[in-house]
């Protein structure tokens, strides 16, 4: 009889469980390991912030499966607490340490799955030590422990260094305890993969919870109860916790030869095959493949973990399937108000030198008229010789994970921005709108794209005034009294067509509220004959968000 063909896989939460279970279910025959060096399998690590603020009360409902369950379903051998140290590529064997005992023992493979993740970035200023991380349980186990502390002082202050998507859930969860937090962030702005006029939005609804933000910060050391800025600020701090990012959990790799990329992570094929064909890595800690630029980058998403794990254990068992670009598709809440994206953001087109068209709109999530709408703001970011969709953005409190999601799959399929105006989505007014705001991003699009209007940006508009523009606000005289760009001139639409011999000669920038009655404006101004028009995309509502910026 024939030996069993033998599967390790080294890492037992997303990636490598994903892997483990689909081969059990491709292959009955199969003997498969799984080596876990940490306590628990299969736990819902994307949660653990909210078992830290109370909205997820039990603990236990973050263990999805444990090592007697995935033995009893899918008769996997899984084994926790046993770290692999080494791997030795020409026996195909793996050294097996028991962390329990000491103990160290050999496991042969045909196949080896590397999904060992990453790690939580140590920042290198004196005191890390003191900081809490939070990747798994034991983390988050340490974290509830201090803030407990003793019965006499319990914690009341915190630090959160890093202000990215898991330092904004752990800000917001961490104040839902009762904590007065400060967030530090080194960047000028919170969730630094947005654009800033994105970003604000969410420091607002921070701030406006009493969360204390601080950017353009950093932290140069923590000492017992305290934590120092490099202005020399000093902040009361019972708890520390850092999360400035990860990295990939490499070592292994590293000490067996495998081919790493430059930024770290395991450099892999489409098929997810390492240099050596018998080793295969999937997850945080292997390079993917950027879908604008083909080339390879680190996305330390859980859905796409758990995708490459999955596809993994086909090409194992033999099915030619090969892994999609990553898009970067990820979204996060902070105290009801949430934000997404996908793709690049403008910055970072605009770092590579990349031509990018921007659209700004400000929906609502359903039909105005239909009670409870609510507003959010979106970005689309736009090839312009192709029409190409390169990124989106939205924040808000109803309605953006789902603008977001269409967007992405919008992406995925090829289609370009102007389609976006011809998708046939899901109405009814208390859901969306008969033109849904993905629609009108689209249509916006297609304006642009034929020529039909121009637009520039918030960014843009005071150096077009200096350069001899006249701005016109457009809106109601109400409106304008409220606030508008500096020496613009208020005529309102419903007078443009009576009024616009009024306007000075030379280039106009017109804008509104949101950019829709500008877009209006500007069609009808060249239409009577004045050719030299733009409208401020997003309108006043984007520019006055930064316009200090």
């Amino acid at each position: 009889m024939a030996a069993l063909h033998r599967t390790i896989v080294v890492g037992g939460v997303a990636a490598g469980m994903s892997a483990a279970t689909r081969l059990r279910r491709n292959d009955e025959q199969r003997h498969i390991v799984v080596l876990e060096r940490g306590s628990h399998v299969s736990f819902a690590n994307c949660g653990l912030p909210y078992h830290l603020g109370g909205v997820i009360e039990e603990r236990d409902d973050l263990l999805l499966q444990t090592p007697e369950s995935l033995a009893a379903r899918f008769g996997l051998d899984v084994r926790t607490r046993h770290e692999v140290v080494e791997i030795d590529r020409e026996r195909r064997t793996v050294l097996v340490r028991a962390l329990e005992t000491g103990d160290e023992y050999e496991e042969a493979y045909d196949e080896l799955v590397l999904a060992t993740g990453a790690r939580a970035v140590r920042p290198p200023f004196p005191g890390a030590e003191l900081a809490h991380t939070l990747r798994d349980l034991g983390d988050m186990d340490a974290i509830l422990a201090a803030l407990e502390g003793s019965a006499e002082t319990p914690s009341r202050s915190a630090v959160v260094v890093g202000a990215g998507f898991i330092g904004i859930e752990l800000a917001e969860n961490l104040t839902r305890r009762g904590l007065d937090v400060v967030l530090v962030e080194r960047e000028a702005q919170v969730l630094p993969p947005l654009d800033v006029e994105m970003a604000v939005l969410v420091d607002e609804r921070l701030r406006a919870h009493g969360v204390e933000v601080r950017t353009s910060a950093s932290v140069t050391r923590v000492e017992p109860g305290t934590v120092t800025l490099d202005d020399e600020t000093r902040l009361p701090a019972d708890l520390v916790v850092t999360a400035v990012g990860v990295v990939p959990e490499t070592g292994l790799a590293e000490k067996a030869g495998l081919d790493l990329g430059p930024r770290g992570g395991i450099v892999v094929d489409a098929q997810q095959r390492t240099s050596d064909p018998a080793v295969f890595a999937v997850g945080d800690v292997a390079v993917k493949r950027d879908a604008l630029t083909g080339t390879g980058t680190l996305v330390p998403l859980a859905q796409t973990a758990n995708r490459q794990g999955r596809l993994v254990a086909d090409v194992i068992t033999g099915r030619d399937v090969t892994a999609p670009a990553v898009l970067g598709t990820a979204v996060v809440g902070a105290f009801g108000t949430t934000a997404a994206m996908v793709g690049w953001s403008e910055k970072r087109l605009r770092a590579e030198g990349r031509q990018v068209r921007v659209i700004h709109t400000h929906p609502s999530d359903h039909a105005g008229y239909y009670p409870g709408a609510r507003t959010m703001a979106l970005k689309l970011l736009v090839d312009p010789p192709t029409d190409a969709i390169l990124g989106a953005q939205g924040v808000g409190e109803a309605g953006v994970d789902k603008r977001i999601d269409v967007i992405a799959t919008a992406m995925r399929g090829g289609l370009r921005a102007s389609d976006l105006a011809d998708l046939e989505l899901a109405y009814a007014p208390q859901y969306g709108s008969a033109k849904d705001p993905v629609n009108m991003l689209g249509m916006v699009a297609d304006n642009l794209a034929a020529g039909i209007t121009d637009t520039v940006q918030w960014y843009e508009v005071g150096a077009e005034a200096r350069d001899g523009a006249t701005v016109v606000d457009v809106r109601s005289a109400g409106e304008y009294a409220g606030g508008s760009l500096p020496g613009a001139l208020n005529v309102p639409l419903d007078e443009l067509r009576d009024r616009h011999v009024e306007l000075p000669a030379g280039r106009l920038v017109v804008t509104c509220a949101v950019g829709q009655r500008g877009h209006t404006a500007a069609r009808l101004l060249r239409q009577l004959g004045r050719d030299d028009v733009a409208n401020l995309d997003g309108g006043y509502r984007t520019w006055s968000r930064v316009a200090g910026i």
